[in-house]
């Protein structure tokens, strides 16, 4: 239940930093929090990361909806024992899927706006999807010895 309530507030979170910065700002407005190193930049994305992949709309929203039926799917199978850092990082991927889907549909592009200048701009919804995988792949690669009783 406090994954359910993770996934939530990672919308949230993402949706309202959102809005605000598309009440405040124009596309391609950048405001300088620490000049040259940090900016919060307005960027309406049509890929991926990177912008790669541009105007595949269809192609992320199904990607997306998968992921999330994985989740659902997987996540009850996620032992509680020694596996609390892998449901943490499925409920910031979930989330975070569903704040830049919500984009995609409502207008074809993602909102970012962290802008640290040496990377592609970014949002809310990447940070959160990029910290799951990243909780997954430690809690895989540290993860306890299951005994074969233990799997099934």
């Amino acid at each position: 239940m406090l994954i359910l309530l993770l996934t939530f507030l990672v919308i949230i979170v993402d949706q309202a930093a959102k809005y605000y910065i598309q009440a405040h700002m124009l596309p391609g407005m950048s405001i300088p929090v620490i000049p040259g190193i940090f900016h919060i930049t307005y960027v309406l994305n049509p890929g991926a990361a990177f912008g790669i992949m541009e105007h595949q709309t269809v192609f992320f929203i199904i990607a997306a909806l998968g992921l999330l039926i994985a989740a659902v799917y997987f996540y009850p199978r996620i032992p509680r024992q020694g596996y609390r850092l892998m449901r943490f990082g499925v409920g910031l991927m979930a989330g975070g899927a569903v704040g830049n889907v919500i984009d995609r549909v409502k207008t074809g592009y993602v909102v970012d706006f962290f802008d640290f200048r040496i990377w592609p701009v970014f949002n809310m919804a990447d940070i959160a999807i990029v910290t799951g995988v990243i909780c997954i792949l430690v809690n895989l690669v540290f993860m306890p010895n299951l005994k074969k009783d233990e799997v099934s």
